[in-house]
């Protein structure tokens, strides 16, 4: 990179917690790092069950609605099947040799990404700052968001 062009930056925003829902944040984010791009992400309103500590291993997938869904959204929306499609999936993830999402959260610190959970949504959630896993940089509104996304490239998921 030549000196007279800024580092190249993506700010990621992750509004949902499904478990499929969440991994193209994270998966994001650490294609970015790997690439040398400087990369943060901003969890807001069900995105912050992938960054609290009791609900990120407890994803879900939701079928019913879904319009990807193979199978019928009166079946899908049964007792048991958003746990079920989830443990498919984690199954399919473990083959594949995948991080959890637990996992991806701590590669992310470690690579240099920085997470960011929304001040509002946190308010609106009745979650705690000590409910966060502690590779959380920060809690920040929306503005702040915007400061820290000057010149980067969003991406919302």
């Amino acid at each position: 990179m030549s000196e007279d062009h800024a580092p190249r930056k993506v700010a990621i925003i992750c509004s949902k917690g499904g478990l499929d829902e969440a991994y193209p944040a994270l998966i994001l984010a650490n294609a970015a790092r790997m690439s040398g791009i400087d990369a943060f992400v901003f969890f807001t309103f069900y995105g912050l069950d992938v960054i609290t500590a009791a609900k990120v291993d407890h994803l879900h997938v939701n079928m019913a609605g879904n319009p990807s869904s193979p199978m019928p959204t009166m079946i899908a929306g049964l007792p048991g099947m958003e746990r079920f499609a989830a443990k498919m999936m984690r199954d399919r993830m473990t083959e594949l040799d995948l991080p959890t999402a637990r996992e991806m959260i701590e590669i992310l610190e470690g690579a240099g990404a920085q997470l960011y959970a929304c001040e509002l949504a946190m308010t609106m959630m009745k979650v705690k700052r000590e409910e966060l896993l502690p590779q959380v940089h920060d809690v920040i509104t929306a503005m702040d968001f915007y400061e820290l996304a000057e010149g980067a490239q969003i991406i919302f998921t």
